[in-house]
């Protein structure tokens, strides 16, 4: 391993509420498949971080998820749209890549990476913040339509369609407990992002307005 995919590894952490999900469902489960499961989001978040490389933008950190990861840059939302938007990117990109190798492969192995592959590309490109959709529809508003009210417009529907999915979650348990597992992550993260929308507010009023 060279020095530069070793810094990029070491940048990684996984999210403890995720150790307890996992260990549930190797316990329930082969653990082969579930280590596939672990090595795809890992390869999900090298491609955004190789895409913030190449956006010459710093990654502080990045903490693995049960739908992805979340991943921590330097400049948070100063960091121009439009690299944004190739960050948010990157990682479907990488999941596709993925799945353009899997006719390559072994089938034993190629049919439920093809599976994961899939899986995870759909529940990324949900347009919900914080999920990779969510994302490039969120650097899209802040290039076509740069104003705090879109994003807080944005980031409320996103917090309605969230709780929707926790309760229909719920009702339908057992056999919708990752789903609410999912949205309850997906949940702390919009109501944090919401919690300082402030922020946006104050960047609106001195980057924004340079980009219009």
């Amino acid at each position: 391993m060279d020095e530069r995919a070793y810094a990029i590894m070491r940048r990684m952490t996984i999210h403890p509420l995720f150790l307890p999900l996992l260990f549930g469902m190797v316990m329930y489960g082969n653990v082969s498949y579930y280590a596939l499961i672990l090595s795809s989001l890992i390869f999900h978040e090298i491609g955004h971080m190789a895409a913030a490389a190449l956006c010459k933008i710093k990654v502080e950190r990045c903490v693995i998820m049960p739908y992805g990861g979340e991943i921590e840059l330097k400049g948070g939302i100063s960091i121009p749209p439009k690299k944004q938007l190739i960050i948010a990117l990157g990682g479907p990109l990488a999941t596709l890549c993925c799945i353009a190798i899997t006719p390559f492969l072994d089938p034993l192995v190629a049919d439920p990476l093809l599976k994961i592959q899939l899986i995870l590309l759909f529940i990324n490109m949900v347009p919900i913040w914080p999920l990779d959709g969510g994302r490039v529809i969120m650097a899209l508003i802040l290039i076509f339509r740069p104003r705090i009210r879109m994003v807080e417009l944005y980031l409320s529907i996103s917090l309605l369609l969230i709780i929707l999915s926790v309760f229909i979650a719920f009702i339908l348990l057992p056999k919708t407990l990752f789903l609410l597992v999912l949205s309850i992550f997906l949940l702390i993260q919009l109501v944090n992002e919401w919690r300082y929308r402030k922020y946006r507010f104050a960047f609106e009023k001195h980057v924004i307005k340079r980009l219009t």
